[in-house]
Protein backbone atom coordinates (compact mmCIF):
# COMPACT_ATOMS: atom_id res chain seq x y z
CA UNK A 1 0.00 0.00 0.00
CA UNK A 2 1.20 3.53 -0.93
CA UNK A 3 2.57 5.42 2.31
CA UNK A 4 2.08 8.76 1.02
CA UNK A 5 -1.36 9.48 1.08
CA UNK A 6 -1.65 8.30 5.13
CA UNK A 7 1.83 10.50 5.43
CA UNK A 8 0.14 13.61 3.89
CA UNK A 9 -3.46 12.80 5.62
CA UNK A 10 -1.42 12.35 9.05
CA UNK A 11 0.54 15.59 8.64
CA UNK A 12 -2.53 17.72 7.77
CA UNK A 13 -4.19 16.21 11.12
CA UNK A 14 -1.30 17.07 12.93
CA UNK A 15 -0.62 20.48 11.68
CA UNK A 16 -4.38 21.14 12.99
CA UNK A 17 -3.87 19.74 16.36
CA UNK A 18 -0.82 21.65 17.13
CA UNK A 19 -2.42 24.65 15.65
CA UNK A 20 -5.29 24.47 18.19
CA UNK A 21 -2.68 23.39 20.92
CA UNK A 22 -1.10 26.72 20.23
CA UNK A 23 -4.15 29.12 19.83
CA UNK A 24 -5.83 27.37 22.31
CA UNK A 25 -3.25 27.21 25.44
CA UNK A 26 -1.95 30.83 24.17
CA UNK A 27 -5.78 31.96 24.75
CA UNK A 28 -6.21 30.27 27.93
CA UNK A 29 -2.52 31.59 29.61
CA UNK A 30 -3.82 34.89 28.39
CA UNK A 31 -7.25 34.55 29.99
CA UNK A 32 -5.47 33.96 33.16
CA UNK A 33 -2.66 36.93 32.78
CA UNK A 34 -5.36 39.54 31.55
CA UNK A 35 -8.58 38.95 33.19
CA UNK A 36 -6.76 37.78 36.20
CA UNK A 37 -8.70 34.15 36.10
CA UNK A 38 -7.54 31.23 38.39
CA UNK A 39 -3.96 29.65 38.55
CA UNK A 40 -6.26 26.66 37.22
CA UNK A 41 -6.63 28.05 33.60
CA UNK A 42 -3.08 29.31 33.64
CA UNK A 43 -2.01 25.59 34.30
CA UNK A 44 -4.09 24.09 31.89
CA UNK A 45 -3.07 26.60 29.38
CA UNK A 46 0.59 26.08 29.64
CA UNK A 47 -0.02 22.21 30.13
CA UNK A 48 -1.65 22.73 26.19
CA UNK A 49 1.19 24.21 25.04
CA UNK A 50 3.17 21.85 26.17
CA UNK A 51 1.06 19.10 24.48
CA UNK A 52 1.84 21.53 21.37
CA UNK A 53 5.47 21.11 21.40
CA UNK A 54 4.84 17.16 21.61
CA UNK A 55 2.41 16.94 18.64
CA UNK A 56 5.02 18.66 16.43
CA UNK A 57 7.31 15.95 17.13
CA UNK A 58 5.15 13.40 15.97
CA UNK A 59 5.04 14.73 12.63
CA UNK A 60 5.81 12.23 9.40
CA UNK A 61 6.97 15.74 7.62
CA UNK A 62 9.57 18.00 8.51
CA UNK A 63 7.73 20.05 10.33
CA UNK A 64 9.63 23.31 9.82
CA UNK A 65 8.91 22.73 5.91
CA UNK A 66 4.98 22.01 6.28
CA UNK A 67 5.09 25.71 8.78
CA UNK A 68 6.95 27.44 6.16
CA UNK A 69 4.62 26.90 3.21
CA UNK A 70 1.65 27.63 5.43
CA UNK A 71 2.71 30.92 6.41
CA UNK A 72 3.92 31.63 2.85
CA UNK A 73 0.37 30.64 2.01
CA UNK A 74 -1.08 33.00 4.29
CA UNK A 75 1.44 35.86 3.48
CA UNK A 76 0.64 35.90 -0.41
CA UNK A 77 -3.37 35.30 0.36
CA UNK A 78 -3.54 38.47 2.71
CA UNK A 79 -1.46 39.80 0.01
CA UNK A 80 -3.64 39.84 -2.95
CA UNK A 81 -6.48 40.19 -1.07
CA UNK A 82 -5.39 43.37 0.84
CA UNK A 83 -4.10 44.64 -2.96
CA UNK A 84 -7.72 43.99 -4.26
CA UNK A 85 -9.54 45.68 -1.40
CA UNK A 86 -7.77 48.85 -1.88
CA UNK A 87 -7.19 48.94 -5.72
CA UNK A 88 -9.26 51.37 -6.34
CA UNK A 89 -8.94 53.71 -3.76
CA UNK A 90 -6.65 56.78 -4.47
CA UNK A 91 -6.22 57.46 -0.26
CA UNK A 92 -4.25 54.16 0.59
CA UNK A 93 -2.70 55.30 3.20
CA UNK A 94 -5.52 57.01 5.01
CA UNK A 95 -7.20 53.91 5.12
CA UNK A 96 -4.23 52.20 6.78
CA UNK A 97 -3.75 54.69 9.29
Amino acid sequence: MNEQPKNFFTSVMLFFLAGLCEIGGGYLVWKWLRDHKGKVLGLIGGLVLFSYGIVMTLQPADFGKVLNHFWVKILVQSSISTRKKYQNSSNTAKKFF
